[in-house]
């Protein structure tokens, strides 16, 4: 096993205080908004690999370490591309390739982020595709695919946590926007209630991204005193708009479900489906992939046309995910994607070790306690690389999570 040193990213939208918080050290004033623990090559986590007596360190990414002394710190990207077969194991490599098909992050949310959605695997390879030929450079602003990877992912509150999540029914967003009285929104009204639902949200969405700039902001703001006046179900709306005054993506909002995770619970979001986080902290996990269509909600660049090919008009129900408990203790996250499996341990006084080993590469994230994997003393927001095979078992008392695959 190998500790990790991971990198923290303080994007605007981060809370200033819950990842100092759960790490306990103290703020510095500025947003943290996200710590990724794995292979990304934008942020790859850091490990020091300790070799055992009984195992050969690999001497292609630390050439002169003798067995049971330290190696130097050294990216994960590294060391997978050094020895790909031996740290995530051939059943993943076979299915995945020579990288780590996740990536795991803790996420704090201090403000709203953006109001996005991800493409399928056959929309991403496309559009990837598409965008090199036409030579768009890969770090430009009104790039889109960044990679020819889908981006499922799962988040799971470790506070009370607030999202959007799928479309709500055209008449609950009908309601909703009626009962502001602002007349601008009347004709997205009109609109949701004279055709079927995935026209409707068609229409609607497509008329709310179009709309003349000037027009929907004097929308927005007359909104947001609208919704702040009558708080209750409307209250998150006035929030949003206070921290994106005048931003379309306001009005999106009110298409969509409004969803509040307790500790615990999870929602797992698939391709199509329009989403943003609002407010907390959690455990999040996806395919190692940067492909996001944005909608609203930021500065950045809204590919319109493109966002609407991706969406997936239909309501659904956000489905919050509860974990299903083993006989050994694993609580698992049910998903219906193989780049990642997420479960999690809650750990008690002088219950017996439990062993993990598997086939196929584990990060180990601790969220609170002191718990044990193997020799390791874990605090809350440590986490630990454990390659395909090694046998590893956790005790102690706390709370860790397990990433790994499924092969």
């Amino acid at each position: 096993m190998d500790r990790l040193s991971n990198t923290v990213r303080p994007y605007a939208w981060g809370s200033t205080t819950a990842i100092p918080e759960l790490l306990g050290i103290a703020p510095t004033g500025e947003p943290q908004a996200e710590m990724w623990m794995g292979a990304h090559p934008g942020a790859p986590s850091l490990l020091t690999r300790i070799t055992s007596p009984n195992t050969a360190p690999n001497t292609s990414t630390a050439p002169n370490t003798a067995p049971g002394d330290p190696t130097p710190e050294q990216p994960l990207t590294e060391v997978i591309a050094a020895a790909p077969e031996r740290e995530l194991g051939r059943a993943t490599v076979e299915k995945f390739g020579p990288r780590l098909p996740f990536l795991l992050k803790l996420l704090a949310a201090g403000a709203p982020l953006s109001l996005q959605v991800h493409p399928d695997l056959a929309q991403a390879k496309r559009g990837y595709e598409d965008e090199e030929r036409r030579s768009v450079p890969i770090d430009a602003p009104h790039r889109t695919y960044k990679d020819a990877n889908h981006k499922p992912e799962l988040i799971c509150a470790l506070t009370p946590f607030a999202g959007l999540c799928g479309f709500r029914r055209p008449a609950e967003a009908a309601e909703a926007m009626a009962a502001l009285g602002v007349d601008s929104l009347k004709p997205y009204v009109d609109l949701l209630g004279a055709h079927p639902e995935e026209a409707a949200l068609r229409e609607v969405l497509t008329a709310i991204l179009g709309a003349d700039p000037a027009e929907m902001a004097e929308t927005v703001n007359l909104a947001a005193a609208a919704a702040e006046r009558l708080g209750g179900a409307h209250a998150p709306y006035a929030r949003i708009a206070h921290h994106f005054p005048g931003d379309p993506g306001v009005i999106a909002a009110m298409l969509l479900n409004y969803v509040e995770l307790q500790p615990g619970e999870a929602l797992f979001l698939g391709a199509g489906v329009p989403h943003a986080y609002l407010d907390g902290l959690g455990v999040e996990i996806m395919a190692n992939s940067d492909n996001v269509l944005r909608c609203g909600l930021t500065p950045k660049h809204i590919d319109v046309p493109e966002l609407l090919r991706i969406v997936r008009f239909e309501a659904t129900d956000p489905g919050v995910l509860r974990p299903e408990a083993s006989p050994t203790g694993e609580e698992l996250y049910e998903t219906p994607v193989d780049e990642f499996r997420l479960s999690r341990f809650d750990l008690s006084p002088g219950a017996a070790p439990v062993g993990l080993t598997r086939d196929a590469p584990q990060i180990l994230l601790c969220t609170g306690g002191a718990p044990k994997a193997g020799d390791l003393d874990l605090a809350p927001g440590a986490s630990v690389f454990v390659p395909s095979g090694e046998k590893v078992e956790v005790s102690g008392t706390g709370t860790l999570f397990r990433a790994t695959v499924v092969v």
